[in-house]
């Protein structure tokens, strides 16, 4: 076969879509202090924290959650091993399974701006039932003019911009709540060569 031929032939294939990941997953793939991206005591660190909640606004309590993240400069972290956590080795990602009660929570930094953009988390869940995991970000909140200049949230309607930006509480830990269907429905979002 030909370079052009196989070249051709991988164009045309297109993703299959991704199986159930039913319940096995909060056994399987969480890891240990895979909810610090840093550790409680850094200096900066902040609590990213929230529920995920079906249709009918029930706690689902068999999620994952995974989260990436620009450090607190706004850099794309470049260090190895997504696994780490050795208290100095700040890799930008960390996985979560939910609480029974559908809870989630990870101890981080808050992410910087990344080209002057508005900063975000962003967000994977996985969850039976869920025949792909679904995406969506975080947005800090306190900065509305960047938000109101983000390319992303300016072009969803104003009534579903709220749906992606995380709420400070009074402990300054930052809440995001997940809805997966209904009337507040988080805003998910698809990447190309991805069928979510």
């Amino acid at each position: 076969m030909s370079e052009q031929t196989a070249q051709a032939d991988s164009q045309q294939l297109a993703p299959t879509p991704g199986q159930t990941i039913g319940p096995f997953f909060g056994y399987a793939l969480p890891f240990e202090r895979g909810h610090e991206l840093v550790p409680p005591a850094t200096p900066g660190a902040v609590r990213f924290h929230g529920t995920v909640r079906d249709g009918h606004g029930e706690a689902v309590p068999d999620a994952l959650i995974e989260i990436a993240q620009a450090d607190a400069s706004g850099q794309i972290a470049q260090a190895e091993g997504s696994f780490a956590r050795d208290g100095m080795t700040f890799t930008g990602w960390g996985r979560c399974p939910v609480d029974a009660s559908g809870r989630f929570s990870f101890t981080t930094l808050e992410p910087g701006s990344l080209d002057g953009a508005a900063p975000f988390i962003a967000v994977t869940v996985f969850a039976r039932g869920l025949l792909n995991r679904v995406f969506t970000r975080a947005y800090l909140p306190g900065d509305d003019s960047a938000l109101a200049a983000d390319a992303l949230l300016g072009s969803l309607p104003q009534d579903r911009r709220a749906t992606l930006v995380a709420v400070r509480e009074a402990d300054g830990s930052l809440r995001f709540d997940i809805n997966l269907q209904g009337e507040s429905e988080t805003v998910f979002l698809t990447y190309p060569r991805h069928d979510a």
